[in-house]
Parts: C-alpha cells; sequence; structure tokens
C-alpha cells in the first residue's frame, strides 16, 4: 500500500473523531439536550461520513443561487417553482453580513426569514452561506461601516504596500465583528429554525485567500511572518507527522521536519523579492513544465502556508461563536489552484486548497469539511484530493450541465459524497435539465446509496463519448462500462456516468446513461458471467417498481446491459456464472 495512503487513512479515524466531538458540543444555554441532539450533524458511517437531519441519513442534491439572488424576496418568488421542478432537495443561498447588519448592533433578520419560508413552502431544505469578511478572495459584502473604516478593519497590504481590496485576516477587531455577526444569525436560525431544521448547514465565509499577492505584506502580519511558527501548529504537524497529505508532509521533510523556528525555516523560501503576479500564470512566466507540475503542489510554499494558518485560525473564531449559538455542520469553500492559476496569488492564497488541508485541520477544528469549487476537468483528481485524512466530499460549486450532472452521480457513487451543487441554478433552473433528469434517478435509488456508503459495496465509473471503456471492481466481479450510442439515435452527452450498487453477492442496481455493461469474474477468470435476471424500472417510496424484463436483442450479445442515450435509467439485474 502506498504510505501516503497507509498515513491518510490514520489521519482518517482521527479526523471523524474530531467531527464527532465537534459534533458533541456541549449545549447552548436555554435549549435542552434533546434539541441539540436532533439538530443536523455530521455522523461517521462505516469509512465515510454522512449528514443527519431529523434523525435519518440525507443525500445533498443540491444547487446554488447566484450570489446576489436571495437578496430580493421577489426575485426569489417565482424562482421556487423552478427550483422544485429541477428536482432540488436543498436550496445553496447567501446571507451577506451587510444585509443583516447594516447599523452596526442592529440586526435585520427579515431576508433570512424570509428565504426560510420560501424553501418550506417548497419543501426545500437550505444551506446557507456566511458572505461574511471575503468573498472570492475580495470583501464587497460587508456593511459600509466596515469598508470605509480601514484604521478599524485594515486591508492586506501587498508587497509594495498597496492596499488590496481584502480585508486582512490578522484584524481583531474584522474578527470580532464578524463573530458577533455570525453569532447572532446562528441565534436566529436555532430561535426560528431549531426544531424544523429547514436549514441544514453553513457554509462559513467564500473562496477566502489572498489575491494579486502571495501573502499580506502589511505591519501586523510581517511582524508575525518573521517571528517563530505558532507552537500549536508546529505540535499538530509533529503528532501527525506520518498522516499528513504528501504535498505537505514531503515539504516539510525537505526543509528537515524541524519541530520550530521560523516560517522560512520550517518551509522554505517564498515568493521571490518584487516577483509580480499576473493575472494568470499561463507560459510565460512559467516554463511548459511547471505549467503541466505546479498547479498540483506547493509553490512559493511558506507564503500559502502561512496564510492558511492565518485564515483558518480567523474561520475558526467565528465558526465557534455560531456553534455556541447552533451546533449545525459548517464547511469552508475554496477557489482552487489549477493549471493556468498555478501560483499563490493568483488563486486565493491562504484557502483550504488541498496542499494545505491539514494546515486548515489544525487550525479550524470547527469546521466539519473542507470543500473545493471543482469546475476544472480534473474532477476526479480533485475528489480524490479532497477524501484525503478524513474528510469528507461535498462539492458545493460546480457545473449543472449534462457533464455536471455525470459528475454528481459519480461523486455519490465512488466517494460515499454527501452532496453536489452546480452554480448558478437561476440559470437553467427547470424540468428538462440534464441535471433535473439526473437528479430525479438520484432521488429515486437515494435510500440505496445512503444504505451502502462507507460499507464498500457502491462504486461508480466516468464514461467519455467515444473513449476508453471503464472497468472497476466491486465484490467478486468485474464491472466494464463501454460508451454507446444506437446509429441515427441521438447524440449521448461528452461524458455519463455509471453507478453500481451492489445488493447480494450476485445481484446490483445499476444506473446508466448511453452505455454497455459487462460482468466478469475477479475471482475465477475461468467462470463465464452470464446475466440470470435483467429488468429495467424506478424506485417508487423506496420500493423496486419493475417494468420490462430486458433479454435477447435489449442485453447485446446476451451478456451486457444496455442504457439508452436519452436519459439516466435503472436497471436491476441478477448474475450467475457457468464454465
Amino acid at each position: 500500500m502506498n504510505p501516503s495512503i497507509r498515513s491518510c487513512r490514520r489521519l482518517h479515524a482521527l479526523a471523524l473523531l474530531s467531527v464527532a466531538s465537534v459534533a458533541a458540543l456541549g449545549p447552548v444555554p436555554g435549549r435542552c439536550a434533546a434539541d441539540d441532539f436532533a439538530a443536523p450533524h455530521l455522523q461517521k458511517s462505516g469509512t465515510g461520513t454522512q449528514l443527519i437531519v431529523d434523525g435519518q441519513p440525507f443525500l445533498v442534491r443540491g444547487a446554488e443561487l447566484n450570489n446576489s439572488s436571495a437578496s430580493s424576496l421577489d426575485y426569489m418568488r417565482p424562482l421556487w417553482p423552478r427550483l422544485v421542478a429541477s428536482r432540488l432537495n436543498a436550496v445553496l443561498a447567501t446571507v451577506s453580513w451587510e444585509l443583516i447588519e447594516p447599523e452596526e448592533g442592529r440586526f435585520d433578520f427579515k431576508l433570512v426569514d424570509g428565504l426560510i419560508d420560501g424553501a418550506r413552502a417548497n419543501n426545500l431544505h437550505l444551506v446557507v452561506l456566511w458572505f461574511g469578511s471575503w468573498k472570492n478572495g475580495k470583501s464587497t459584502y460587508q456593511p459600509l461601516w466596515v469598508k470605509a473604516n480601514q484604521a478599524r478593519f485594515p486591508l492586506v497590504k501587498s508587497e509594495e504596500g498597496r492596499s488590496l481590496n481584502t480585508l486582512t485576516p490578522f484584524g481583531d477587531a474584522t474578527c470580532e465583528s464578524d463573530a458577533r455577526a455570525f453569532a447572532a444569525l446562528m441565534r436566529h436560525l436555532r430561535e426560528v429554525d431549531g426544531r424544523r431544521h429547514t436549514v441544514i448547514m453553513i457554509q462559513v465565509e467564500n473562496e477566502m485567500g489572498v489575491l494579486e499577492d502571495s501573502r499580506d505584506y502589511g505591519p501586523t502580519a510581517s511582524r508575525e511572518f518573521s517571528g517563530p511558527v505558532p507552537a500549536e501548529l508546529m505540535d499538530y504537524l509533529v503528532a501527525h507527522k506520518d498522516a499528513l497529505v504528501p504535498e505537505l508532509g514531503e515539504l516539510w521533510a525537505a526543509n528537515g521536519s524541524r519541530a520550530s523556528g521560523t516560517w522560512t525555516e520550517v518551509f522554505g523560501p517564498g515568493k521571490p523579492a518584487r516577483k509580480a503576479i499576473p493575472v494568470r500564470t499561463l507560459c510565460p512566466p512559467m516554463t511548459e513544465q511547471e505549467h503541466e507540475t505546479a498547479w498540483r503542489g506547493l509553490f512559493w510554499p511558506v507564503d500559502e502556508i502561512f496564510m492558511a494558518w492565518r485564515y483558518a485560525r480567523f474561520v475558526n473564531k467565528v465558526a465557534e461563536a455560531g456553534r455556541a449559538q447552533y451546533p449545525l455542520p459548517m464547511y469552508v469553500n475554496t477557489w482552487l489552484q489549477q493549471r493556468d492559476h498555478a501560483w499563490p496569488g493568483t488563486y486565493p492564497s491562504g484557502g483550504p486548497v488541498p496542499q494545505v488541508m491539514n494546515i486548515w485541520q489544525a487550525g479550524a477544528p470547527a469546521i466539519g469539511i473542507l470543500s473545493g469549487d471543482i469546475y476544472v476537468p480534473e474532477f476526479e483528481e480533485e475528489c480524490a484530493r479532497y477524501v484525503r485524512c478524513g474528510n469528507p466530499l461535498f462539492i458545493p460549486e460546480s457545473r449543472g450541465d449534462a457533464r455536471g450532472a455525470a459528475q454528481a452521480i459519480w461523486a455519490f457513487g465512488r466517494h460515499d459524497a454527501i452532496g453536489y451543487s452546480p452554480f448558478g441554478i437561476d440559470r437553467f433552473a427547470g424540468p428538462d435539465s440534464d441535471l433535473a433528469q439526473a437528479y430525479d434517478v438520484v432521488a429515486q435509488v437515494s435510500p440505496l446509496i445512503l444504505e451502502h456508503q462507507g460499507n464498500g459495496t457502491m462504486t461508480a465509473v466516468l464514461v467519455d463519448h467515444g473513449g476508453p471503456p471503464q472497468s472497476v471492481r466491486l465484490g467478486s466481479y468485474q464491472i466494464e462500462a463501454r460508451s454507446s450510442a444506437r446509429p441515427g439515435g441521438p447524440t449521448p452527452p461528452e461524458r455519463v456516468a455509471g453507478l453500481f450498487i451492489s445488493t447480494g453477492p450476485d445481484d446490483f442496481v445499476v444506473v446508466g446513461r448511453a452505455m454497455n455493461v459487462y460482468f466478469s469474474s475477479a475471482t475465477k477468470p475461468a467462470d463465464n458471467v452470464g446475466l440470470g435476471m435483467v429488468e429495467e424500472g424506478v424506485y417508487s417510496d423506496g420500493r423496486w417498481v419493475p417494468g420490462r424484463r430486458l433479454n435477447g436483442d435489449e442485453t447485446p450479445e446476451w451478456k451486457a446491459l444496455r442504457f439508452p442515450a436519452e436519459r439516466y435509467s435503472i436497471q436491476h439485474v441478477k448474475l450467475y456464472r457457468y464454465q
């Protein structure tokens, strides 16, 4: 076994204990223990983690509104029915600091209450996105009394001393004010929703980090950067030395695995002096090799690690203040490093990107999930990076087209994802979208997905139109999915998913589209595998309702499941062996 996989599994267990301990924080004053137990929370399930709502595991078929949509109840009114028609069960909606605290100390929750009422009226849940100090590496959703007072709420400084349009995480007054506002929001949610559980998760801030430079060069930041790495971070790294993600563990080892020292002594050099950071880091100035490799690792590592620690500590204080009022599951989201945003500062430096996830786990234990906003083509790779070291998979922003629909199904099946959410649902909400059609099938099989999460009896593949077959093992069978399309029929999407659930040693429920699926023995190569029974059908209220019994021409070569290109469908197959 790869040592990094083994070490991450060790940290996986520790992280799940951390999730459990966070979920078990003491009751909020004025609330009974039964209320705390009933609140949505994260819970370990086998090797995975599930979101529990009203005592039952919950699979988020989500979508995120455009950033400013939830600022107007009139705008939302005609949108709600379209969201329902999209087969969502949860909507991700912004609550911004500027709209709930327009004057310091005076809170207005009319918009929050309107969102909750709208969701309830349409039998939907809400995931609230707290746009406090940061949104996309900038500070634009704060009250004017914050924006206009840089003496009290200082900004990040570039190396040249220029103020950037983002609040520094080194501002104590900023952290205190943000935390106070967030605590007021969570207290209000407890009061109006503590028994109904319309709101099931909270995103704390949005894609935080420094843009336009690799770190903060302001006076407070520079003073801390020249000092020692905090003992609490060093103690965490030492305690988890064999269980760190490879990007961080190898970097630390290359610098001597020091247990103390200044930031540069422990983590190596930062950005070269007076190095300009372009909007994108295409070659030039990057070499061709850097363009292919740098986006997966730490570039100018100490700058990003330094900022990650400080953002994590800031966010942890905000999250702790909120959890003290109402301990809903909380996560943070990430603008990812990518091929043409490979240097810190071209993407927000200090956010919870995969290579610094251990820094965030050390600095922000009140956060239950580190999430990536995955728009990049390397979807599978990024998901794999985010499920390391005990971190559950929740995808709060991604694509909502046919490719996105396939990604959602794959993430649920391959990585026991808690949820999937494309961004900008306002633009394509409705019953005829690829997302709605895929979510309809996911809704049918959700009880099965939730039953099989974390126990090794479920998996998935992604298949590209005209691309090579994809193979995966499940139980004692090897499963191969091949792209297919009937001559003269509809052109299938560029990418589709196959979801496989083993409901018994020789029984499978399969979700697919535009593919043929073949089974072979993974344990006895001499055995032939036959299709004992194949049914198409649907699930209604959790019960299988069979349609046609398929064989002959409907099962190519009498040994494959055929899924049409028009939309995702479900088949139930019983296998047998012969020689």
